[in-house]
């Protein structure tokens, strides 16, 4: 049985208005982005060669203070964009069982490699969903629209991913420095000493030398 869903619908010119407004605000991060003070040089690298989203992140890095990198370049940070999708899920019909709003859902997988292999931001997907609503009767309008909705979900998966990187430069300053080793190397003791022996003598008074002892007759 198909759930119908009865709304008001908006017109395409309307909304295309809207998103054109939201749009020119674009995103910003809250505070100043803090990167990991032992990142280096990074690159941002794309299953897409040609992928706007690989293209933004590493102006957005470059403006951010991180020097940037080549194929060339040794000993770089890698931001590898594993994966990128698109997808769109009908929300709402109309009384004929035409989809008129859709979610669109943009849903990008990263991690972040130093050069000694090591992860400090481990693979990972972020996920952004938005509903724009879609004209069963005249779809021109509904395609310019998406378009400016795709570019503004990558506007936001940019600020998204770099406040991951933020989160694990903020983390690991926090982090408390190894405290200094307390032990105490172990002291030689001086060698023990034997105290000097004084001679024996025997019960009669003579010392074991045979030196008489004064009033005693030989």
């Amino acid at each position: 049985m198909i759930r119908h869903s009865i709304r008001r619908m908006i017109p395409a010119s309307a909304a295309l208005a809207i998103t054109l407004a939201v749009s020119a605000c674009g995103f910003h991060l809250r505070s100043a982005l803090e990167l990991p003070a032992d990142m280096g040089p990074v690159r941002v690298v794309s299953a897409d060669r040609y992928s706007p989203l690989a293209e933004s992140l590493a102006d957005a890095l470059t403006r951010a203070g991180a020097t940037p990198a080549t194929e060339d370049t040794g000993n770089a940070t890698v931001l590898d964009l594993l994966g990128e999708q698109w997808g769109d899920r009908p929300i709402a019909l109309d009384e004929l069982g035409r989809a008129q709003e859709y979610s669109l859902r943009y849903a990008v997988t990263f991690e972040v490699r130093k050069p000694d292999g090591s992860t400090p931001v481990p693979r990972q997907t972020i996920e952004l969903a938005r509903d724009y609503v879609s004209n069963p009767v005249q779809s021109i309008g509904t395609e310019g629209e998406r378009e400016i909705l795709q570019g503004e979900m990558r506007r936001e998966m940019v600020a998204s991913v770099l406040r991951r990187l933020d989160a694990v430069a903020r983390h690991t300053a926090a982090m408390p420095a190894p405290a200094p080793s307390t032990t105490t190397p172990p002291t030689t003791a001086p060698p023990a000493t034997t105290p000097e022996a004084a001679p024996a003598t025997p019960v009669d008074g003579t010392p074991l030398d045979g030196t008489p002892v004064d009033g005693t007759p030989r």
